[in-house]
């Protein structure tokens, strides 16, 4: 089994190291497609798939869901130790992407404060979010906010939040018109509040794209270039009919993406979790080479900081 480079305690300490920094976006990989994403004191969570659900549900199945990599931390602990409001986005109900038990930990430690999923998932964000409230309804529970293709949301002041349809394998959508399947672009700007109480918002910082889980598909780079990506972040686990799950961009294909909507810096996911459904980042670095794309890849529960950004640039578009 595969170690994370920070876990548990270290995983902790290093957060604890970069709290609060004026100006700099700090995200950790935390396995699958999860992130935790921190800017200006604000904490986001991003497809958090942070307990075993999945490994035990499938157990003595014809599928079983073993795990290649460790859990990088237990999200009760990751939430008691923030200590602090945070938000969680989902792109589809998938476990590995929305999980309960991942909520559960977060909910009870009363630190969920927004909760942003695809509307046609209402009931599931619902019941994911506030199903473990029974015995403490003196705290209120955490707000919803559905999202679709071209939806906007505002997380505090500083965060903006765009729903961008994804396509897993197809551009899917309930019976009321919403994708089931969606990304997000996050705008990141500084914010405060006046004296007389009015928020102020400064210009935009940097501009995050996660895809969730998705292929490429007409119309996806055209909806992604005005937003004038810093970092995309992509899966490259691909697609193949005899692991019986819908398929994702192959590293190849993620390269191509990121160099098709100018992306500043790419950076891979949705591998090395499960045994059936992973892939190497070979593929993916390599295409990055060639297309001349600055990538980064890292390691389970390592920091990326937007701080580095500059100099990856200037580093002839090599990984450093």
């Amino acid at each position: 089994m595969k170690e994370p480079v920070l876990s548990d305690e270290s995983l902790l300490a290093d957060i604890d190291a970069v709290r609060r920094r004026a100006g700099i976006l700090d995200l950790w990989w935390l396995g699958q497609s999860g992130f935790l994403i921190q800017h200006r004191g604000r904490w986001v969570l991003v497809d958090p798939y942070l307990s075993d659900s999945l490994t035990s549900k499938y157990a003595n199945t014809d599928r079983p869901h073993v795990r290649m990599s460790r859990r990088v931390i237990d999200p009760g602990n990751l939430a008691q130790h923030l200590f602090v409001p945070m938000s969680i986005t989902s792109s589809h109900a998938h476990t590995d992407h929305f999980d309960p038990d991942t909520l559960k930990g977060i909910v009870d430690s009363w630190c969920l404060d927004k909760l942003i999923a695809p509307k046609s998932e209402r009931q599931k964000a619902i019941e994911r979010s506030t199903g473990q409230m029974g015995q403490h309804q003196e705290h209120s529970p955490p707000a919803i906010e559905l999202a679709d293709d071209g939806t906007r949301h505002q997380l505090g002041a500083g965060i903006m939040v765009h729903g961008i349809a994804s396509a897993h394998e197809t551009v899917e959508r309930d019976a009321e018109g919403f994708c089931k399947f969606l990304g997000y672009v996050f705008e990141f700007h500084p914010s405060s509040v006046t004296a007389n109480g009015e928020a102020f918002v400064g210009d935009r910082e940097l501009a995050i794209y996660h895809s969730g889980d998705t292929i490429l598909y007409d119309g996806l780079v055209e909806k992604l270039r005005p937003f004038n990506i810093d970092v995309a972040l992509l899966p490259i686990n691909g697609r193949a009919p005899e692991r019986r799950v819908a398929g994702n961009l192959w590293g190849r294909e993620a390269a191509w993406l990121a160099k098709q909507i100018n992306a500043k810096l790419v950076i891979p996911c949705h591998y090395d979790m499960f045994e059936f459904n992973t892939a190497t980042p070979d593929e993916f670095v390599a295409e990055c080479q060639r297309l001349n794309q600055l990538y980064r890849v890292l390691q389970l529960g390592e920091r990326w900081s937007s701080s580095e950004l500059n100099l990856q640039e200037n580093s002839s578009k090599k990984q450093i």
